[in-house]
C-alpha cells in the first residue's frame, strides 16, 4: 500500500513559467556593416518611457545598422510577429530615432485601416508630449482628420495616412513604416517605391502578423527573399527580415515527429511570441486555443502560421527555376579576361555590378556587388577596375544606369562600352541559349535568382530584351551579367595592362 509520503512525493514539480524566445526563427540581414544606431535609438525610446524588450532591441539594432559610409545596410526591414506582442513599441521607436536622432526630414507612417493609423499617432504623440526634452522641440500637433502629422522645430515631420492606392504620391519619404503589412499589395507598393528614388538613404519598415492570404502578397515576397537567403547561406543584401513563427506539423507527420513544432505544445507558444511571459500569459495562450478551436485561426494568430500567396514574380516565366539552379557550381569563378557591367533599377533605388569571364570551356557570371541607392556605385567600380583590370566595362546607356556612364569613364579613365539596341537583344538571346545550352555558371545568388524569378520579356524589334513585371521585382543584377556576358565578346581598344592583381 502507497504511503501519503509516497503520494506526495509522486506529484511533479510545478514547471517554471514559460518565457518567449527572444530570436526569430527565420531571419536574414544584410553583411558588411561598420555601426548600429539601434542603441542610442533604445536609449532615446526609454527617454520617452518606453522600455523595449530584448527582442525588440534585436530588431533596431539590426534594423539600424550602417556601412562605413553612413548609408543603412537594409533598405527594407520587415518584422512579422504574432498580435499583441509588442511590435508597436518598434515603430515607435524607430519613428522616435528618424525624428530626434536621425534627422530625417520626412517620416510616413501607414496603416492599412485609418483607426489603426489614428490609435498609433495618438500613443507617440503621449510619448512624445509626455518627454520635456522631446516635447521643447515640437513646433506643432496637427490633429485634423487625414493631416495627423507631429512637426518639429528643426523641420522634421512625422505624418500619418491610411493606406490607399494613392497614398504617399507627392511625398519623398527618407522612412516609411508600413504597418499590417500582411494586407499590402502591388498599389501600395507602386505608389510608394518610387518616391523615394530621389532620397539618399531610405528605409522602409514593414510590420504585420502572419500572411492572410491574397492580401499578404508583398510580405510573401519579402518573406520568400528571407527564406532563399536562409537556404543559400547568403544575407540578402539589403533585407533584415526577422519572423516568430512555428514550423508546425504536417499531416504526414508521425507521432515520433521532433523536425516539426506542435500547435498544442506550449514551447511552440513560447517560439512564436517573443512577449510570452511579459505582455502576453501562457494562460491566455491556453484559452485562445481552446476558443479558436481547428480551422487553423489560433496557429495563424497565435503561431504565426500564415498563408503567402505566389504571383507572378515567382513563376520564372522565361528561364525555368530547375534549369537556372542546375547550373550552380560552388566552386565556378571567373578566368580572364572579365568584363563588368552595372545597371539599376527605373526609381534608382538598387544597382548592380556584375561580371562574367571563362570557366571550363563556358562562362561564369555573378553578381559582385548589389547594393541600395547608387552614391556607392563609382568608387566601388574603381576598386573593381584598380583590381581586375578587366577587358571592358558595359553600361546600356538607354537604361537608367546612362546617366553614370560620363561620371564612370572619367573616374576609370576607359571608354564604357555602351550596347546599342540590337546588342541588348543580342545579349540576351545568347544568355537565354547559354543556359539552355549548359554553357554558363553561377553562385545561386539570391539577388540574380530573384531577378530571374520574376523577370519577362519585352519586344525590342524583331527580338526581345528584358523587363519585369512588377514595381517591386528589381532585375537589375540579371540585365548586369547578361551585358557583363555581352561584353566579352566586344572590341574594344585595349588598355595598358596594369600589375597582375589576381
Amino acid at each position: 500500500m502507497t504511503s501519503l509520503v509516497d503520494e506526495r512525493s509522486a506529484v511533479p514539480a510545478a514547471r517554471e513559467p514559460l518565457n518567449g524566445i527572444q530570436t526569430p526563427r527565420l531571419t536574414t540581414v544584410p553583411a558588411n556593416w561598420l555601426s548600429s544606431a539601434g542603441q542610442e535609438a533604445a536609449e532615446l525610446a526609454a527617454l520617452a518611457g518606453l522600455q523595449l524588450d530584448p527582442w525588440q532591441q534585436i530588431v533596431l539594432d539590426q534594423g539600424l545598422r550602417e556601412r562605413d559610409d553612413g548609408s543603412w545596410t537594409a533598405f527594407e526591414v520587415a518584422v512579422n510577429v504574432p498580435r499583441q506582442n509588442g511590435k508597436g513599441a518598434i515603430i515607435e521607436a524607430r519613428e522616435l530615432a528618424g525624428l530626434f536622432l536621425l534627422g530625417e526630414k520626412l517620416i510616413l507612417h501607414s496603416a492599412h485601416e485609418f483607426k489603426t493609423s489614428i490609435v498609433a499617432f495618438r500613443r507617440i504623440e503621449q510619448l512624445i508630449m509626455g518627454c520635456p526634452d522631446l516635447r521643447k522641440r515640437v513646433l506643432r500637433v496637427r490633429k485634423t482628420t487625414g493631416e495627423e502629422a507631429i512637426e518639429l522645430v528643426t523641420g522634421q515631420v512625422l505624418r500619418f495616412l491610411a493606406r490607399s492606392g494613392g497614398s504617399g504620391r507627392g511625398f519623398t519619404g527618407d522612412c516609411n513604416i508600413l504597418d499590417e503589412a500582411m494586407i499590402l499589395g502591388d498599389d501600395a507598393m507602386g505608389a510608394l517605391m518610387p518616391t523615394m528614388a530621389a532620397v539618399p538613404n531610405p528605409q522602409i519598415w514593414y510590420l504585420g502578423s502572419a500572411g492572410i492570404g491574397s492580401p499578404s502578397l508583398q510580405l510573401a515576397r519579402l518573406r520568400r527573399r528571407a527564406e532563399a537567403a536562409v537556404e543559400s547561406g547568403e544575407p540578402d543584401p539589403s533585407l533584415a527580415y526577422f519572423e516568430w513563427s512555428v514550423d508546425a506539423h504536417r499531416d504526414e507527420c508521425g507521432p515520433a515527429c521532433t523536425e516539426h513544432d506542435g500547435t498544442d505544445d506550449p514551447a511552440s507558444w513560447a517560439k512564436a511570441n517573443p512577449a510570452l511571459g511579459i505582455r502576453i500569459t501562457e494562460s491566455h495562450v491556453r484559452n485562445e486555443r481552446a476558443s479558436l478551436g481547428g480551422g487553423g485561426i489560433f496557429e495563424r494568430e497565435r503561431l504565426g502560421v500564415g498563408d503567402y500567396p505566389a504571383d507572378g514574380a515567382d513563376t520564372w516565366q522565361v528561364i525555368g527555376e530547375d534549369a537556372w539552379r542546375a547550373l550552380a557550381a560552388a566552386d565556378s569563378e571567373p578566368g580572364e579576361p572579365v568584363a563588368f557591367a552595372i545597371d539599376m533599377t527605373p526609381e534608382r533605388s538598387h544597382a548592380a555590378i556584375c561580371v562574367a569571364g571563362p570557366w571550363r570551356g563556358g562562362t561564369h557570371v555573378e553578381v559582385v556587388d548589389h547594393r541600395p541607392g547608387t552614391g556607392w556605385v563609382l568608387e566601388r567600380a574603381k576598386e573593381l577596375h584598380e583590381r581586375w583590370n578587366p577587358h571592358c566595362w558595359v553600361v546600356d546607356a538607354g537604361g537608367p544606369a546612362g546617366s553614370l556612364i560620363d561620371d564612370l569613364a572619367k573616374t576609370l579613365g576607359v571608354e564604357v562600352v555602351q550596347p546599342k539596341a540590337r546588342d541588348v537583344a543580342a545579349a540576351c538571346g545568347q544568355f537565354y541559349d547559354a543556359v539552355a545550352e549548359q554553357s554558363v555558371s553561377h553562385l545561386d545568388q539570391a539577388p540574380l535568382a530573384s531577378a530571374l524569378a520574376g523577370a519577362q520579356k519585352r519586344p525590342l524589334g524583331d527580338a526581345w530584351a528584358w523587363a519585369r513585371r512588377l514595381v517591386s521585382v528589381d532585375i537589375s543584377p540579371l540585365v548586369g551579367v547578361t551585358l557583363a556576358r555581352w561584353g566579352l565578346g566586344a572590341e574594344v581598344e585595349k588598355p595598358k595592362r596594369g600589375p597582375q592583381l589576381w
